[in-house]
């Protein structure tokens, strides 16, 4: 039996297919606190023309600003693939509490697989992680996405 997506993730994979749209990776973030949307991006790597633009850096930069803080352990991180290492550092930095998120990244995610950031000593934040939630739709997005340029 499927279970419905939590809203979220829905507003994160609808980041991603605009992404897509806009010719970026399929990635989409959402920083939420209690019911609230705070901020929303997909990645914008390319038109930013900044390496540093994944859907979680935006997201988190969003967020700072609007809630006027670089300190986010009120918040909530929906994303549709795992993050890698940078972003993975930067939602230690920000003490995300709750980290959700999709497709795993067995080449390029930081959480479960690489460096497993969080598990480092060097890691002074860990959030919750929860993952696989929407697997299925980032996974699929993911495959279409570089299936079309493969082609």
């Amino acid at each position: 039996m499927a279970f419905p997506l939590p809203e979220p993730m829905r507003i994160a994979l609808d980041a991603a297919r605009l992404s897509a749209a806009a010719h970026e990776v399929p990635v989409g973030a959402v920083i939420m606190r209690g019911g609230d949307v705070i901020a929303t991006s997909g990645n914008a790597m390319r038109n930013a023309h900044d390496p540093t633009a994944h859907a979680e850096m935006v997201v988190l930069r969003e967020a700072g600003r609007v809630l006027g803080t670089s300190r986010l352990d009120e918040c909530d991180l929906w994303v549709t693939l795992e993050p890698c290492a940078m972003c993975a550092g930067a939602i230690a930095l920000a003490r995300i509490a709750r980290l959700y998120f999709a497709a795993p990244d067995p080449k390029g995610g930081a959480v479960l697989h690489g460096p497993r950031l969080f598990g480092q000593p060097s890691c002074h934040h860990a959030p919750e992680v929860y993952a696989g939630i929407g697997e299925q739709q980032a996974a699929e997005l993911l495959r279409d996405f570089f299936r079309e340029r493969r082609a």
